[in-house]
Parts: structure tokens; C-alpha cells; sequence
């Protein structure tokens, strides 16, 4: 059973920073993984996703040079490192295992709170 688990949340000035992290279990080849958020009253974006295999990472325009997603393959541990943060940036933040070779959601996990303000 696949389990996505987000920690790291919380609250942050604007301009600050924070890292964001999930762990991963109950699989374990390398598969597409991405941070969705959810601000209040809009729907889900996603904000980053990299190909755990390959390494490549994709980035809207609004988080790119202020967001960096990374993966620690022997932790099966997935992070987002969230510099110069902005109060629209406020959101909640899920971890998301995509569908091989997709960016498309499979599973999500919970959430974690970041409130820029």
C-alpha cells in the first residue's frame, strides 16, 4: 500500500524559507513524484515535480528560482525547498506519486500547512 507522508509545514514571514518533506513507502521503483498545493478558494496546482530516475525537474513560472524539488533515492524521501516565499504562496501543500512517465497524480498525501504572512 502506497503512503505519501508530509511534514515540514508551517508558519513564515515573507522573503523566508522553508523545506518541505515526504516520505514515501510501499514501492520501491523509481517513479515520478511532484508538491501540488491547494491556496484557499482555487483549485490544486502543482508546483514541482521530478523524475526520480532521470533526475529532470519541471517548475511553473510562478516557483521557478524560488522552489527546488529533490529526491533522496535511498530514503525514497521527496522534499521542496521553498525560498523568497510570498504571502500567495500560502497553501497546502501535498506530495503526490505521479503515473509512470506522467506528471498526473496517482497518489496523494495528506497535506501540510504553509501560511506565508
Amino acid at each position: 500500500q502506497v503512503q505519501l507522508v508530509e511534514s515540514g509545514g508551517g508558519l513564515v514571514q515573507p522573503g523566508g524559507s522553508l523545506t518541505l518533506s515526504c516520505t514515501a513507502s510501499g514501492y520501491t521503483l523509481p517513479m515520478p513524484m511532484a508538491w501540488f498545493r491547494r491556496a484557499p478558494g482555487q483549485t490544486r496546482e502543482g508546483v514541482a515535480a521530478i523524475d526520480t530516475g532521470a533526475g529532470s525537474t519541471l517548475y511553473p513560472d510562478s516557483v521557478e528560482g524560488r522552489f527546488t524539488i529533490s529526491h533522496d533515492n535511498a530514503k525514497n524521501a521527496l522534499y521542496l525547498q521553498m525560498n523568497s516565499l510570498k504571502p500567495e504562496d500560502t497553501a497546502v501543500y501535498y506530495c503526490v506519486r505521479a503515473f509512470v512517465r506522467t506528471v498526473i497524480p496517482e497518489y496523494w498525501g495528506q497535506g501540510t500547512q504553509v501560511t506565508v504572512s
